[in-house]
C-alpha cells in the first residue's frame, strides 16, 4: 500500500489549491483565541484585532479573531467530502484585560460557525490534562466568592458533513472492516472524557513539549484518524505546525495534506517523517501487546469471558466478528518526491502467535 502527503506552506484561510470535496477527515488544532501566546499571530491578520487588544477590548478581539478562524472552517468545509468527518481540538481561554476576568469560550463560538455552516454537531470529547501544580487555582483562594474554577480541559469537537457516510462497493466495505478497531480501544477512545493518552505514542514527538510548540500530543490525531477515517483516506490539517496530523496519517496508512504559514514547519515536518520507520514497529507492538494484555486479564477475571472469535493475521483473540478482520499496515520506506511531497510504503504488519505473547 502506497500513501501521499503533502505540506503546503500557506494560509488556513485559503485552501485554493485543494480541490472541492477530496478530504475525508480534518484534525486540526488552530491557534486558541484570547490566549496570549497567539496575540501576535491574529493581530498580525487584522489590524482592528491588533487595536481592540491595545485597547484592551477583549470581547470585540476574540469575536474577531474567530472570524478569521471563521474563513479556514469555511474552506475546510469545502473541501471535506460528504460524510466527513472534522475534529477540532480547541482550548477556551481565561483571561484579565483591564480590571475584568472572564473566559472567553472558543469552542462555543467555533461551534455556532459550524452548525450556521450546516455542520452536524455530534457529541465532543472533554481533554482532561492533569494539574497537579498548587498555583492552578485563580482568584481570592478561600474567599468567597471572587475565586474561580480551575480550567484544565480542553475540547475535541466532532463535526459532520451531511448524513452519516457510505460504503457502497465490496472494496470499500472490505477496507472499512480492516480499518476496525479493538473492543477495548472501542471502549476507551468513544468515551466522552479523554484523561490519558497513550505513552508509547509520544515517541515521535522529539522533545517537543506542547508549552514549547502548542502541539497537540501524537497519541491524540491517532486516535482520532483511526476512530473516524479507514485506511487510504485523506487526512487534513490546516493548522499543521509541527507536523503531528501527519506523522498520525503515516502511522495509520493514511493519505495527509498539511497546511502552515510557517515556512519552518516544512523543515521540521521532514526531519520527523525520515524517522518515521523506526519506531512504527514499536508503536504497533505495543498496541498489540495492549490488546492481549486486555484479553488476559478479561479471561482470568471472575465473568471468565471465553473468546469465540479470532484474528487470523494477528494471531489473537478477540471479542467481535468485526474485529476478526483488522488489518494493520506499517510504513517500512519513505520517499521524498518533491519539497514537502512525500510517497510512503506500508506493508500488511503479520506476526506469529510466539511473537505476540501478552505481556504479564
Amino acid at each position: 500500500m502506497e500513501t501521499n502527503h503533502r505540506i503546503i506552506i500557506g494560509d488556513a484561510r485559503d485552501l485554493s489549491s485543494i480541490p472541492s470535496q477530496s478530504v475525508d477527515l480534518v484534525v486540526t488544532s488552530p491557534p486558541y483565541p484570547m490566549i496570549q501566546m497567539w496575540d501576535e499571530t491574529f493581530a498580525s491578520m487584522s489590524a482592528d484585532i491588533k487595536s481592540a487588544l491595545e485597547t484592551g477590548d477583549g470581547p470585540l478581539a476574540f469575536e474577531l479573531m474567530h472570524r478569521e478562524l471563521d474563513r479556514a472552517w469555511d474552506e475546510a468545509y469545502r473541501v471535506l467530502k460528504s460524510g466527513g468527518i472534522m475534529c477540532v481540538n480547541v482550548g477556551d481561554a481565561t483571561r484579565k484585560i483591564g480590571e475584568d476576568f472572564q473566559v472567553y469560550p472558543s469552542h462555543a463560538r467555533i461551534l455556532s460557525h459550524a452548525i450556521s455552516m450546516g455542520l452536524q454537531v455530534l457529541p465532543w470529547i472533554i481533554w482532561k490534562k492533569p494539574t497537579n501544580s498548587p498555583s492552578k487555582f485563580m482568584g481570592s483562594g478561600m474567599l468567597p466568592p471572587g475565586a474561580y474554577v480551575t480550567l484544565e480541559h480542553e475540547y475535541i469537537l466532532i463535526l459532520r458533513k451531511g448524513g452519516l457516510r457510505k460504503f457502497r462497493t465490496a472494496t470499500e466495505k472490505q477496507v472499512r472492516r480492516e480499518s476496525a478497531y479493538f473492543w477495548e480501544e472501542r471502549n476507551q477512545w468513544f468515551a466522552d472524557v479523554w484523561s490519558d493518552l497513550p505513552g508509547a505514542s509520544q515517541a515521535l514527538d522529539l522533545g517537543m513539549s506542547r508549552k514549547r510548540s502548542a502541539a497537540f500530543p501524537l497519541g491524540l490525531p491517532l486516535r482520532l484518524i483511526r476512530m473516524y477515517s479507514v485506511y487510504g483516506d485523506t487526512v487534513l490539517d490546516p493548522f499543521v505546525g509541527t507536523g503531528t496530523t501527519t506523522i498520525a496519517a503515516i502511522l495509520t496508512a493514511r493519505n495527509s495534506i498539511g497546511v502552515d504559514a510557517d515556512p519552518k514547519s516544512a523543515s521540521f515536518i521532514d526531519t520527523r517523517i525520515k524517522a518515521i520507520p523506526e519506531i512504527a514497529e514499536e508503536i504497533i507492538s505495543q498496541r498489540i501487546a495492549d490488546h492481549l494484555s486486555y484479553i488476559e486479564k478479561r479471561e482470568q477475571s471472575s465473568e471468565k469471558t471465553q473468546m469465540k472469535y479470532v484474528n487470523r493475521t494477528l494471531h489473537c483473540p478477540v471479542m467481535t466478528r468485526q474485529e476478526t478482520g483488522i488489518r494493520l499496515y506499517r510504513p517500512v520506506s519513505v520517499k521524498k518526491l518533491n519539497e514537502g511531497e512525500y510517497m510512503v510504503q506500508h506493508e500488511l504488519y503479520s506476526s506469529s502467535p510466539s511473537s505476540i505473547e501478552p505481556v504479564r
